[in-house]
């Protein structure tokens, strides 16, 4: 450790800055500065004590052999170095994190993304590595999701990842902030490259595609351009600018691709796109894609069935062609998908519609549309016995109508005329039975369509429920990764914060499936909590000249340990090796 200065001028006048800064020795052999203490501007009498402080702790970083004994037995004469320890005065320093880390380095490894990403992000002319800076940011979005600032100044350095092997010494303070920015122009090379390593490790296929979109609100201030637009708002943030994310899955979870749109994207414009990506990215060939209603339009679906290349399609199916289709279902015999879940095939113009029934869904919304309809009828009743004023009797409506949502329409209401008083027989209303029997007829059932050959419900009814993969990814990018809500107020910081959510989702989906393999049952957040119990202490020896043997131990693994490193096929590396500090 040194001190160093730097000059700045401010308000006209000219600063010397100072700074206790250590050095940090790589791999590679290059030196880089880890800033330890800002002090500020100092004087001449102060930058001396600083600098006698610094010559008694820095420590040796010459590599030699030693040998060691307890400092009251005798030591015998050797050719090395003899080293006398104070057993008694062991100290245990620095208790850090080490075993998710450790893990989320594993899984990277699994994917080989150091071999993808060294060529294409190479150090810096001024020696900054930014794939160390990448591996960072990622490991610590899967782990414990924060911001770059928080990253840099806490994370890293309360953290073990510079004691584990491949893991970056020491970050520069704006290799954070900077390192994203290169990322999304390698985004379709790196699809390419996890497909490839999702075969290797788990035999994933790509011929059935699930596809949605979904949107992160901002928090952020005026002016709303680019990517950051008013629209229909998923997370309930109708008051807030959003960012639009359309991600492409297979049923097994493996994301294939994502990428980030305007806020005010419409489901219907996305899909033709992907398609055209998709081929260029795993080559023609007979796939199944399925979607939720309002992704594809009827040009696009001709477009499919017309390709050269068939391509297949599952797609729910909006309430209003069911009304146009429900007249021919009563005359077709219910077939069983599973327990408690059945369904109907109709053939019609070259496609095939299924209307599928749930029991359980049918009790659920049941349920569901009970209770408003009931709060909504007391409102309307205790509104006649407080008979307000005419004018008033629309907004009180109002308010009530939206609390009330779709029950709304179960119900008749009879407003009194401008100049008549609000009473009982003025203002009345009354259940309409017969859109209270559609309901009823509709809760619990779906229209699917597709163009598959298969007349199998039962198949098409597990394809359908594939949808809850897409899902599952929001959750997990959304709740896991901390995606939302987005801070940055430029397009190609946007792009890279969801592009290294996008990262960590992969490793995350790579523990999923090796959980899923080898020790079922249990979630990656599960996997990643338990080995987090896992420290890394550095256990400090005083010797009798004023010296101290520094041993970087990680703790022994627990029987719950033990168990999961059987289970995935996993074993923990060897103990870092000890140096001699001052």
């Amino acid at each position: 450790m040194f001190a160093r200065a730097k000059t700045r001028f401010k308000d006209g006048r000219r600063h010397r800055c100072w700074s206790v800064v250590e050095n940090h020795r790589n791999r590679d052999g290059r030196v880089v500065q880890r800033q330890v203490l800002y002090l500020g501007e100092i004087n001449g009498s102060q930058r001396a004590a600083w600098r006698r402080s610094i010559e008694v702790i820095d420590g040796d970083t010459q590599s030699r052999q030693m040998a060691l004994f307890a400092s009251g037995r005798e030591a015998p004469e050797l050719s090395r170095e003899v080293v006398r320890a104070r057993v008694a005065d062991l100290a245990v320093h620095r208790p850090r994190q080490w075993g998710a880390r450790w893990l989320a380095l594993v899984l990277w490894d699994r994917l080989e993304l150091d071999r993808f990403w060294r060529p294409r992000l190479p150090a810096s002319r001024q020696g900054t590595r930014w794939l160390d800076a990448l591996k960072t940011q990622v490991c610590c979005r899967l782990i414990e999701p924060g911001s770059e600032w928080r990253l840099h100044r806490h994370w890293h350095e309360h953290s073990a990842m510079a004691d584990l092997p491949g893991g970056p010494r020491v970050l520069a303070k704006d290799a954070p902030h900077r390192c994203p920015d290169k990322l999304p122009a390698h985004r379709r090379a790196l699809f390419s490259h996890l497909g490839e390593r999702w075969q290797t490790l788990f035999e994933a296929r790509f011929d059935v595609l699930l596809h949605d979109l979904t949107s992160t609100c901002f928090e952020s201030d005026a002016p709303f351009d680019g990517l950051r637009r008013h629209g229909c708002s998923r997370d309930r943030r109708s008051d807030c600018v959003q960012v639009a994310t359309a991600p492409i899955v297979t049923p097994r979870g493996f994301p294939l691709a994502c990428e980030a749109m305007p806020g005010n994207t419409g489901e219907k414009t996305t899909l033709a796109d992907f398609l055209t990506q998709v081929e260029q990215q795993c080559g023609r060939s007979e796939r199944v894609w399925i979607m939720d209603r309002g992704i594809p339009t009827e040009e696009t679906l001709s477009a499919m069935r017309a390709a050269d290349t068939s391509v297949h399609c599952l797609v729910g199916t909006p309430k209003g062609r069911l009304t146009k289709l429900e007249r021919r279902f009563p005359n077709l015999p219910w077939r069983q998908v599973r327990e408690a879940v059945d369904a109907k095939l109709l053939a019609e113009d070259d496609e095939l519609y299924i209307l599928a029934r749930s029991r359980a869904r049918i009790l659920k919304e049941r349920g569901m549309r009970r209770r408003r309809p009931k709060k909504l009828w007391r409102r309307l009743h205790e509104l006649r016995r407080q008979a307000p004023r005419r004018d008033q009797l629309p907004l009180r409506l109002g308010a009530a109508k939206k609390e009330a949502g779709r029950a709304w329409h179960l119900v008749a209401v009879r407003l009194p005329d401008p100049d008549e008083e609000v009473s009982a027989a003025t203002f009345s209303f009354a259940l309409r039975r017969d859109k209270l029997r559609q309901v009823r007829r509709r809760e619990g059932r779906c229209l699917l369509r597709s163009n598959l050959a298969s007349e199998d419900p039962a198949t098409l009814w597990r394809c359908c429920m594939q949808l809850a993969e897409v899902e599952q990814a929001f959750k997990e990018l959304k709740r896991d990764l901390a995606l939302r809500p987005v801070f940055r107020p430029l397009d190609r910081r946007i792009e890279a914060h969801i592009f290294v959510a996008f990262l960590a989702c992969c490793l995350q989906v790579t523990l999923k499936n090796l959980a899923r393999r080898h020790a079922p049952g249990l979630t990656p957040r599960a996997v990643l909590e338990k080995f987090a119990a896992l420290q890394m202490v550095d256990a400090h020896l005083p010797t009798t000249d004023g010296r101290h043997l520094v041993l970087p131990r990680h703790t022994q693994p627990t029987s719950d340990h033990r168990l999961l490193l059987r289970q995935l096929d996993l074993q923990l590396p060897e103990q870092p090796p000890p140096r001699i500090a001052s």
